[in-house]
């Protein structure tokens, strides 16, 4: 046989070999992952389910879904993973930075909303330059002859 007829083979068993080896390293950052588990970790299943971890065994995790309730997973179920912060922010809503205060009264509300209108009229006063001549500018090049064409020059429609 020629090379030529076993190059196509030769490229199928190279493909193989490099799929099943990332699969072995996403297996072997898994487990990894899974063993850096601690009782009070917080974790995502991989069906989504965020829980807090109680127990750990050989095979399996205690998981506190809620207060007061608890379910036993496989540990290959555990999808992440999460650290304390993280954990924090998606199930209890806690965030690091300072939330804008909600006034008690209206009245707040209605004073920024006047403020905004007195800005809006100052506006409309001011006039705004777009580049354009005013029409006495052209009347008075008009008047002057100068319409900005050449000598002799007419306008082709």
């Amino acid at each position: 046989m020629s090379p030529i007829t076993l190059l196509p083979f030769i490229v199928l068993i190279g493909a193989m070999f490099l799929m099943t080896r990332s699969a072995k390293k996403k297996q072997q950052a898994a487990a990894a992952m899974r063993d850096e588990m601690q009782p009070g970790t917080g974790v995502r299943t991989i069906g989504g389910m965020y829980a807090t971890v109680k127990e750990i065994g050989d095979e399996t995790v205690l998981l506190e879904v809620a207060p007061g309730v608890h379910a036993v997973y496989a540990k290959n179920a555990i999808g992440a993973v999460l650290d304390d912060a993280e954990y924090n922010r998606i199930v209890h809503g806690d965030t690091e930075e300072e939330l804008p205060a909600v006034p008690d009264d209206a009245s707040s509300l209605t004073e920024a909303a006047e403020a905004a209108e007195a800005d809006a009229e100052d506006s409309k006063d001011a006039k705004i330059d777009l580049g354009k001549k005013d029409e006495a500018e052209d009347a008075a090049e008009l008047k002057d002859g100068k319409d900005g064409k050449a000598d002799g020059g007419a306008d082709a429609k």
